[in-house]
Protein backbone atom coordinates (compact mmCIF):
# COMPACT_ATOMS: atom_id res chain seq x y z
CA UNK A 1 0.00 0.00 0.00
CA UNK A 2 1.38 3.40 -0.99
CA UNK A 3 2.27 6.00 1.63
CA UNK A 4 -0.17 8.82 0.84
CA UNK A 5 2.10 11.73 1.73
CA UNK A 6 4.97 10.25 -0.25
CA UNK A 7 2.71 9.73 -3.26
CA UNK A 8 1.47 13.33 -3.06
CA UNK A 9 4.98 14.80 -2.89
CA UNK A 10 6.22 12.50 -5.65
CA UNK A 11 3.30 13.43 -7.92
CA UNK A 12 3.60 17.19 -7.43
CA UNK A 13 7.30 16.65 -8.26
CA UNK A 14 8.86 18.36 -5.26
CA UNK A 15 12.47 19.19 -6.12
CA UNK A 16 15.10 21.19 -4.28
CA UNK A 17 16.37 23.37 -7.12
CA UNK A 18 18.64 26.00 -5.56
CA UNK A 19 20.41 26.65 -2.30
CA UNK A 20 23.11 28.93 -0.92
CA UNK A 21 24.42 30.26 2.36
CA UNK A 22 24.76 33.93 3.20
CA UNK A 23 27.01 36.20 5.16
CA UNK A 24 25.05 39.46 5.24
CA UNK A 25 26.63 42.33 7.19
CA UNK A 26 24.21 44.95 8.60
CA UNK A 27 22.66 47.05 7.34
CA UNK A 28 21.33 44.79 4.60
CA UNK A 29 18.15 44.22 2.67
CA UNK A 30 17.53 41.73 -0.13
CA UNK A 31 14.22 41.50 -1.98
CA UNK A 32 13.49 37.91 -3.03
CA UNK A 33 11.18 38.00 -6.09
CA UNK A 34 7.94 36.20 -6.75
CA UNK A 35 8.41 32.80 -8.33
CA UNK A 36 5.61 30.56 -9.60
CA UNK A 37 5.42 26.98 -8.38
CA UNK A 38 8.05 27.47 -5.72
CA UNK A 39 8.63 27.34 -1.99
CA UNK A 40 11.60 28.88 -0.19
CA UNK A 41 13.11 28.27 3.21
CA UNK A 42 15.57 30.31 5.24
CA UNK A 43 17.41 28.83 8.21
CA UNK A 44 19.42 31.17 10.42
CA UNK A 45 22.74 29.98 11.81
CA UNK A 46 24.12 33.26 13.19
CA UNK A 47 22.79 36.76 13.83
CA UNK A 48 19.27 38.02 13.24
CA UNK A 49 17.11 38.44 10.14
CA UNK A 50 13.74 40.08 9.52
CA UNK A 51 11.52 38.34 6.94
CA UNK A 52 8.67 40.46 5.58
CA UNK A 53 5.95 39.78 3.00
CA UNK A 54 4.11 42.38 0.93
CA UNK A 55 0.90 41.70 2.87
CA UNK A 56 2.52 42.89 6.10
CA UNK A 57 3.38 39.45 7.49
CA UNK A 58 6.65 39.68 9.39
CA UNK A 59 8.84 37.48 11.56
CA UNK A 60 12.25 37.94 13.16
CA UNK A 61 14.56 34.95 12.86
CA UNK A 62 16.95 34.15 15.69
CA UNK A 63 19.71 31.51 15.57
CA UNK A 64 18.21 28.07 15.01
CA UNK A 65 14.91 29.40 13.60
CA UNK A 66 13.67 28.64 10.13
CA UNK A 67 10.93 30.08 7.97
CA UNK A 68 9.12 28.56 5.00
CA UNK A 69 7.58 30.77 2.30
CA UNK A 70 5.60 28.08 0.47
CA UNK A 71 3.68 29.93 -2.23
CA UNK A 72 6.43 31.68 -4.17
CA UNK A 73 5.57 34.99 -2.51
CA UNK A 74 8.03 37.89 -2.82
CA UNK A 75 9.66 38.72 0.49
CA UNK A 76 12.33 40.90 2.06
CA UNK A 77 15.30 39.62 4.06
CA UNK A 78 16.69 42.50 6.09
CA UNK A 79 18.62 43.55 9.17
CA UNK A 80 15.76 45.80 10.29
CA UNK A 81 12.01 45.76 9.76
CA UNK A 82 12.00 49.03 7.78
CA UNK A 83 15.15 48.45 5.69
CA UNK A 84 14.73 48.87 1.93
CA UNK A 85 15.68 45.81 -0.12
CA UNK A 86 17.93 45.38 -3.17
CA UNK A 87 16.55 42.95 -5.78
CA UNK A 88 18.13 39.52 -5.33
CA UNK A 89 19.69 39.40 -8.80
CA UNK A 90 21.24 42.84 -8.27
CA UNK A 91 22.57 41.68 -4.90
CA UNK A 92 24.18 38.65 -6.56
CA UNK A 93 25.94 40.98 -9.02
CA UNK A 94 26.99 43.45 -6.31
CA UNK A 95 28.43 40.61 -4.22
CA UNK A 96 30.09 38.89 -7.18
CA UNK A 97 28.29 35.72 -6.13
CA UNK A 98 28.83 32.84 -8.55
CA UNK A 99 27.04 30.10 -6.66
CA UNK A 100 30.20 28.89 -4.97
CA UNK A 101 30.95 29.62 -1.32
CA UNK A 102 28.97 32.09 0.79
CA UNK A 103 26.87 34.92 -0.62
CA UNK A 104 28.59 37.85 1.12
CA UNK A 105 26.93 41.26 1.20
CA UNK A 106 28.21 44.31 3.08
CA UNK A 107 31.58 44.95 4.65
CA UNK A 108 30.87 45.10 8.37
CA UNK A 109 32.74 42.99 10.94
CA UNK A 110 32.42 39.21 10.55
CA UNK A 111 30.93 38.79 14.01
CA UNK A 112 27.98 40.98 12.97
CA UNK A 113 27.15 38.82 9.95
CA UNK A 114 23.79 37.17 9.40
CA UNK A 115 24.46 33.64 8.25
CA UNK A 116 21.52 31.94 6.56
CA UNK A 117 21.07 28.69 4.68
CA UNK A 118 18.52 29.40 1.93
CA UNK A 119 16.77 26.81 -0.21
CA UNK A 120 14.33 26.86 -3.13
CA UNK A 121 11.88 24.06 -3.94
CA UNK A 122 10.12 23.72 -7.25
CA UNK A 123 6.88 21.96 -8.17
CA UNK A 124 5.71 20.78 -11.57
CA UNK A 125 3.63 23.28 -13.53
CA UNK A 126 -0.04 22.56 -12.81
CA UNK A 127 0.75 20.27 -9.87
CA UNK A 128 -1.68 20.80 -7.04
CA UNK A 129 -3.06 19.27 -3.86
CA UNK A 130 -5.02 20.60 -0.84
CA UNK A 131 -1.82 20.14 1.17
CA UNK A 132 -0.18 23.01 -0.74
CA UNK A 133 -3.08 25.36 0.02
CA UNK A 134 -3.10 24.49 3.72
CA UNK A 135 0.30 26.04 4.45
CA UNK A 136 0.28 29.76 5.41
CA UNK A 137 2.25 32.22 3.30
CA UNK A 138 4.83 32.57 6.07
CA UNK A 139 5.51 29.59 8.32
CA UNK A 140 7.92 30.22 11.20
CA UNK A 141 9.45 27.33 13.16
CA UNK A 142 11.47 28.56 16.15
CA UNK A 143 14.56 26.83 17.49
CA UNK A 144 12.55 25.79 20.55
CA UNK A 145 9.79 24.28 18.40
CA UNK A 146 12.36 22.55 16.24
CA UNK A 147 13.93 20.97 19.31
CA UNK A 148 10.65 19.14 20.02
CA UNK A 149 10.75 17.51 16.56
CA UNK A 150 13.74 15.13 16.54
CA UNK A 151 13.55 14.25 12.83
CA UNK A 152 13.30 17.89 11.78
CA UNK A 153 16.10 18.85 14.15
CA UNK A 154 18.36 16.10 12.80
CA UNK A 155 17.74 17.11 9.18
CA UNK A 156 18.43 20.79 9.91
CA UNK A 157 21.69 19.93 11.65
CA UNK A 158 22.78 17.74 8.74
CA UNK A 159 22.02 20.48 6.20
CA UNK A 160 24.02 23.04 8.16
CA UNK A 161 26.97 20.65 8.52
CA UNK A 162 26.97 19.85 4.81
CA UNK A 163 26.61 23.49 3.74
CA UNK A 164 29.59 24.57 5.83
CA UNK A 165 31.77 21.55 5.02
CA UNK A 166 32.76 22.65 1.47
CA UNK A 167 33.23 19.02 0.43
CA UNK A 168 32.53 17.15 -2.80
CA UNK A 169 28.93 16.00 -3.21
CA UNK A 170 27.41 18.87 -1.23
CA UNK A 171 24.92 19.80 -3.96
CA UNK A 172 23.38 16.33 -4.21
CA UNK A 173 23.21 15.66 -0.48
CA UNK A 174 21.79 19.09 0.43
CA UNK A 175 19.15 18.81 -2.30
CA UNK A 176 17.95 15.45 -0.98
CA UNK A 177 18.07 16.63 2.64
CA UNK A 178 16.12 19.75 1.72
CA UNK A 179 13.30 17.63 0.32
CA UNK A 180 13.16 15.73 3.62
CA UNK A 181 13.20 19.10 5.40
CA UNK A 182 10.06 20.18 3.53
CA UNK A 183 8.22 17.04 4.65
CA UNK A 184 9.33 17.39 8.27
CA UNK A 185 8.35 21.08 8.37
CA UNK A 186 4.88 20.06 7.19
CA UNK A 187 4.64 17.61 10.07
CA UNK A 188 6.01 20.06 12.63
CA UNK A 189 3.58 22.78 11.56
CA UNK A 190 0.39 20.80 12.11
CA UNK A 191 -0.05 22.00 15.70
CA UNK A 192 0.10 25.69 14.73
CA UNK A 193 -1.70 25.51 11.37
CA UNK A 194 -5.25 24.14 11.80
CA UNK A 195 -5.93 23.48 8.11
CA UNK A 196 -2.66 21.63 7.68
CA UNK A 197 -3.33 19.71 10.90
CA UNK A 198 -6.73 18.70 9.56
CA UNK A 199 -5.18 17.27 6.38
CA UNK A 200 -2.52 15.36 8.26
CA UNK A 201 -5.29 14.01 10.50
CA UNK A 202 -7.09 12.88 7.34
CA UNK A 203 -4.05 10.88 6.24
CA UNK A 204 -3.70 9.19 9.65
CA UNK A 205 -7.42 8.76 10.39
CA UNK A 206 -8.28 5.02 10.55
CA UNK A 207 -11.21 5.45 8.15
CA UNK A 208 -10.40 8.43 5.91
CA UNK A 209 -6.70 7.64 5.88
CA UNK A 210 -7.51 4.11 4.74
CA UNK A 211 -9.77 5.49 1.99
CA UNK A 212 -7.04 7.87 0.82
CA UNK A 213 -4.55 5.00 0.76
CA UNK A 214 -6.97 2.96 -1.37
CA UNK A 215 -7.39 5.83 -3.83
CA UNK A 216 -3.66 6.50 -4.06
CA UNK A 217 -2.85 2.80 -4.35
CA UNK A 218 -5.22 2.27 -7.28
CA UNK A 219 -6.46 5.56 -8.70
CA UNK A 220 -7.88 3.81 -11.78
CA UNK A 221 -10.29 1.60 -9.79
CA UNK A 222 -14.00 2.32 -10.37
CA UNK A 223 -14.38 4.19 -7.10
CA UNK A 224 -17.74 5.39 -5.85
CA UNK A 225 -18.67 6.93 -2.52
CA UNK A 226 -20.51 3.72 -1.64
CA UNK A 227 -17.56 1.52 -2.51
CA UNK A 228 -15.07 3.62 -0.55
CA UNK A 229 -17.39 3.87 2.44
CA UNK A 230 -17.96 0.13 2.45
CA UNK A 231 -14.20 -0.53 2.20
CA UNK A 232 -13.58 1.46 5.39
CA UNK A 233 -16.68 0.18 7.23
CA UNK A 234 -18.66 3.42 7.18
CA UNK A 235 -22.07 4.32 5.84
CA UNK A 236 -22.15 6.29 2.61
CA UNK A 237 -23.41 9.49 4.25
CA UNK A 238 -21.14 9.33 7.29
CA UNK A 239 -18.10 8.59 5.12
CA UNK A 240 -18.84 11.45 2.70
CA UNK A 241 -19.35 13.88 5.60
CA UNK A 242 -16.19 12.82 7.43
CA UNK A 243 -14.13 12.91 4.21
CA UNK A 244 -15.27 16.44 3.38
CA UNK A 245 -14.65 17.64 6.95
CA UNK A 246 -11.04 16.43 6.92
CA UNK A 247 -9.97 16.69 3.28
CA UNK A 248 -12.00 19.74 2.29
CA UNK A 249 -13.66 18.23 -0.79
CA UNK A 250 -16.07 15.44 -1.61
CA UNK A 251 -14.61 11.95 -2.12
CA UNK A 252 -15.36 11.88 -5.84
CA UNK A 253 -14.02 15.40 -6.41
CA UNK A 254 -10.80 14.24 -4.77
CA UNK A 255 -10.68 11.09 -6.92
CA UNK A 256 -11.21 13.07 -10.13
CA UNK A 257 -8.60 15.69 -9.24
CA UNK A 258 -6.07 13.06 -8.23
CA UNK A 259 -6.58 11.15 -11.47
CA UNK A 260 -5.78 14.34 -13.38
CA UNK A 261 -2.74 15.07 -11.20
CA UNK A 262 -1.41 11.57 -11.78
CA UNK A 263 -2.12 11.98 -15.49
CA UNK A 264 -0.12 15.21 -15.54
CA UNK A 265 2.72 13.46 -13.69
CA UNK A 266 2.80 10.55 -16.13
CA UNK A 267 2.83 12.91 -19.11
CA UNK A 268 5.56 15.09 -17.62
CA UNK A 269 7.87 12.58 -16.00
CA UNK A 270 7.38 9.35 -17.92
CA UNK A 271 6.34 10.67 -21.34
CA UNK A 272 3.52 8.11 -21.35
CA UNK A 273 1.23 8.26 -24.42
CA UNK A 274 -2.11 10.00 -23.80
CA UNK A 275 -4.22 6.91 -24.50
CA UNK A 276 -2.17 4.86 -22.05
CA UNK A 277 -2.32 7.61 -19.41
CA UNK A 278 -6.11 7.75 -19.70
CA UNK A 279 -6.35 4.03 -18.96
CA UNK A 280 -3.82 4.14 -16.12
CA UNK A 281 -5.68 6.91 -14.26
CA UNK A 282 -9.17 5.50 -14.67
CA UNK A 283 -10.80 7.26 -17.62
CA UNK A 284 -12.95 5.27 -20.00
CA UNK A 285 -11.33 6.77 -23.09
CA UNK A 286 -8.59 9.11 -24.25
CA UNK A 287 -11.29 11.54 -25.36
CA UNK A 288 -12.85 11.67 -21.87
CA UNK A 289 -9.43 12.18 -20.30
CA UNK A 290 -8.56 14.92 -22.81
CA UNK A 291 -11.79 16.81 -22.09
CA UNK A 292 -11.31 16.66 -18.31
CA UNK A 293 -7.59 17.48 -18.55
CA UNK A 294 -8.17 20.47 -20.83
CA UNK A 295 -10.91 21.83 -18.58
CA UNK A 296 -8.66 21.49 -15.51
CA UNK A 297 -5.34 22.77 -16.86
CA UNK A 298 -6.39 25.00 -19.75
CA UNK A 299 -4.57 23.01 -22.43
CA UNK A 300 -4.69 19.53 -23.89
CA UNK A 301 -2.54 16.62 -22.70
CA UNK A 302 -1.03 16.36 -26.17
CA UNK A 303 0.43 19.85 -25.67
CA UNK A 304 2.33 18.56 -22.61
CA UNK A 305 3.91 15.85 -24.75
CA UNK A 306 4.61 18.32 -27.55
CA UNK A 307 6.23 20.85 -25.19
CA UNK A 308 8.38 18.10 -23.65
CA UNK A 309 9.63 16.92 -27.02
CA UNK A 310 10.53 20.47 -28.02
CA UNK A 311 12.47 21.19 -24.83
Amino acid sequence: MKDVLSDILDTIDLKAALYFRTDFRPPFGVQVPHFERAARFHLIVQGECHVSLDDGSHVVLKPGDLVLVPNGSPHLLSSAACHVGMPLEDAFVAAGFTGQGPFVLGDGPAESGCQLVCGHFGFATGADHPLLHAVPDLLHITAAERATQPMLDDVVRLIVRRMFANEAGVAASVSRLSEVLFIEVMRAATAKTPELGRLITAVTDPHIGHALALIHNDVAAPWTVERLGSAVAMSRSRFAERFRDLVGSSPMSYVTEWRLQRGLYLLNRHKTPVKQVATQVGFQSAAAFTRAFTERFGHSPTRVARDDSAS
